[in-house]
């Protein structure tokens, strides 16, 4: 929808001819005793100019009024062009369209990530959701990053993700996640407990800067909780101790079609019901390298005889293709 900037921009224009329509109908009421029909018929044919001529002959007095209603319509189309000339130079009416398309855009987002600010957290979350090729929604509350996610094409929605109503704008309801990268913990913290009020189902991965907040966000309803520095920390310490696993694991995203993804084993999937081993001889390209059971805190190594069942979990190493055949 059209905002309150260009609302009012219009407003006096839209009033003023309105007032002239009006001035025009009654003044050919009272002056020329016409019917309301013609009244409205010569104030409309006088504003176009469309030069259809008079619909009965006038007196002097009518020749008068006639000549004010066109001025008035002069003053009114001048009001309008200049209203339209400022919404195009300022820009207030491409963006006005840009929201418009940006609503239909949003309206038609099932099954997507809602990504709650676009700071430098946010922004790089955005950039691996995209990469993954799944839907994305940012709302970000702070207006100079308009043009930043217009600009990298991101779907956005300016509004306070705090606001129940933001969220709901979001489809929150439609939603498959949600990813509170806001900087403050409260926010995170306020955001989590509305998004987990409004889907139960919902997965929420939020963002803790201080370390007390983690537990706060556990129980507001998060599933995951990141604490970037201390993330950012152990991989740091990782990296300087066991250079070799970081290797194997950015081997996992950047070699050529060969992906590290999480499966979870449904019921009626092909995994479901198979052995590890079994697995692994059916999809010798693919490696199962840990398993979390339906329940567990914690992934485990699975043995050769281990049977997957509906509801687990399973770390896979293995080409694209063969990951999605064993996902089903």
């Amino acid at each position: 929808m059209p905002g309150p900037r260009l609302f009012k921009r219009f407003r006096l224009p839209a009033a003023l001819m309105a007032l002239t329509v009006l001035y025009g109908t009654l003044g050919y009421l009272l002056l020329e005793g016409w019917s309301l029909t013609d009244a409205l018929y010569m104030t409309v044919t006088t504003l176009a100019t469309v030069g259809y001529g008079e619909v009965r002959p006038l007196d002097a007095s009518g020749k008068l009024f006639t000549i004010s209603l066109i001025v008035l319509g002069v003053v009114a189309l001048a009001a309008s062009i200049d209203a339209v000339a400022g919404a195009l130079v300022s820009g207030e009416l491409q963006a006005a369209i840009r929201r418009r398309r940006m609503r239909k855009r949003l309206d038609s987002l099932q099954d997507h990530y809602v990504v709650c600010a676009y700071g430098r957290v946010g922004r790089a979350a955005v950039a691996e959701l995209r990469t993954e090729g799944v839907p994305v929604l940012v709302v970000e509350p702070k207006p100079e990053l308009a043009e930043l996610l217009e600009e990298h094409g991101v779907p956005h929605l300016p509004a306070d993700p705090t606001e129940e109503t933001a969220l709901q704008q979001a489809g929150i309801q439609r939603a498959r996640g949600l990813l509170c990268a806001m900087d403050s913990d409260a926010a995170n913290v306020f955001i989590t407990l509305t998004a987990r009020a409004l889907n139960p189902a919902l997965t929420i991965v939020a963002r803790a800067a201080n370390p007390a907040s983690v537990d706060k966000l556990l129980r507001a309803g998060a599933d995951h909780v990141v604490s970037p520095y201390d993330v950012s920390g152990r991989h740091m310490g990782v990296l300087a101790l066991h250079p070799a696993i970081v290797d194997f694991l950015d081997m996992a995203k950047l070699a050529p079609g060969l992906r590290l993804e999480e499966i979870e084993v449904r019921s009626g999937s092909p995994l479901a019901g198979k052995g590890v081993g079994e697995t692994r001889a059916r999809h010798p390209d693919a490696q199962i390298l840990a398993l979390k059971r339906s329940g567990a805190q914690h992934l485990a190594v699975p043995d050769h005889d281990t049977i997957l069942a509906a509801g687990d979990l399973v770390l896979v190493l293995g080409p694209e293709q063969t990951l999605k055949t064993m996902a089903g």
